[in-house]
Order: C-alpha cells, then structure tokens, then sequence
C-alpha cells in the first residue's frame, strides 16, 4: 500500500461478531506502515445482533473518518445480508471480501421477512472483485467459531500488501493472550487462502 493516496476500508457486519477488533488491528497495521488513519464506528443495537459499521481510512493526510457513498476501496463483511446492504458504498473498481456466513436479522427471526437467496451471487454480478470466503467453517477448524473475524483479517491483510510478520506482531498487541494462538492459527488459514 503506498503512502500517497487515502484508502477507505468499510467493515460491516452485526453485533457480536468482532468488527470492532477488526477495525482496530486494521488501524493499528496502517500506524505501523506510517499512514494516518481515521476511525468511525456506528453501532446499531450492536448488543441484540444489529448492524455495527466502521469506517477505517488511511493514507499521507486524512481530514475525515467518514467515507462517502461509492468511495470504499474495500468493504469487508462479516455477514452476507450486511454485504448486500452496504455493497452501494463501494468504488466501481473496489473489492467486497464476504463471509458467507447468514445471520437472521430480527425481521426474520419474527417471521416477518424471508432471508434472500442468492445474495453473493447477486454480488458477483455487480462487484467484479468479489471474495467469498466461509470464514465461520474456518475458524471452527481453528477451534472457535468467534475467530472468523480474524480469519477475514487474514484475507484482508494479504489482498492489502501488508507484511505477514507486522500482522502477527499485530495480532499480539490487540487479542488477549489467552486466545492469542488460535487467532494466529485463523489469520494463517485466512491469509494462506487461495483467492
């Protein structure tokens, strides 16, 4: 990633599912390579399964956090619905990295609404980057279903050029000793993907 331009990384997904880890690994690899960096954070009822949005941009000189409609470089999502919600945010030449992973929003859940079908391949037909990656099977692999966050860290870190070593030195500084390992070993499955 070079230092000139300002990159925006939009990371959507819902309550529980470690976005907000995500962004700050995210924001801490970026400082290490020199960029300045702009947080948002939005959460939604974060705590009942809503959607939670943060909003990451780096670069020489960043005035603001807020990334306008149609100027993501990036969206990670950490749900699929949520991909499909917020895929009117990305650059016409952008990448989506989506965990294929459902999670019934409460419509649903109340039977008001259907979950839709189809939706990464509606993606796929609009976002010619598009990388689908069943991060919750991976980070089962690894022993915890929570790791898939740091599964699709992995994936991000490499589609971004950062370096493999500041990721893991990255990891250390911001997951718990305790959980330590086994997020190394989600990054390495995310990061070793064939995308």
């Amino acid at each position: 990633m070079g230092n000139s331009k300002t990159v925006n990384i939009l990371i959507v997904g819902v309550g529980g599912q470690g976005t907000i880890l995500a962004s700050r690994i995210l924001s801490y690899l970026a400082m290490e390579d020199g960029h300045d960096v702009k947080v948002s954070e939005i959460h939604g009822m974060a705590q009942r399964g809503g959607s939670v949005v943060t909003q990451v941009r780096m670069g020489k000189k960043v005035y603001s956090p807020l990334i306008s409609e149609g100027q993501a470089d990036i969206i990670l999502a950490f749900e699929k619905l949520e991909a499909l919600r917020w895929v009117h945010c990305l650059k016409t030449d952008g990448t989506i990295i989506i965990n294929t992973q459902a999670i019934d929003p409460v419509p649903v859940m109340m039977g008001i609404q259907e979950y839709p079908d189809g939706i990464v391949c509606r993606i796929k037909g609009k976002v010619l980057d598009t990388i689908a990656v069943d991060a919750l099977h991976m980070a089962e692999e690894c022993g915890n279903a929570k790791a898939s966050n740091v599964v699709l860290m992995g994936v991000l870190a490499r589609k971004m050029g950062f370096g493999k070593e500041k990721c893991i030195r990255a990891l250390e500084e911001k997951v718990p000793f305790k959980f330590l390992e086994l997020n190394k070993n989600a990054f390495e499955m995310g990061w070793n993907l064939q995308v």
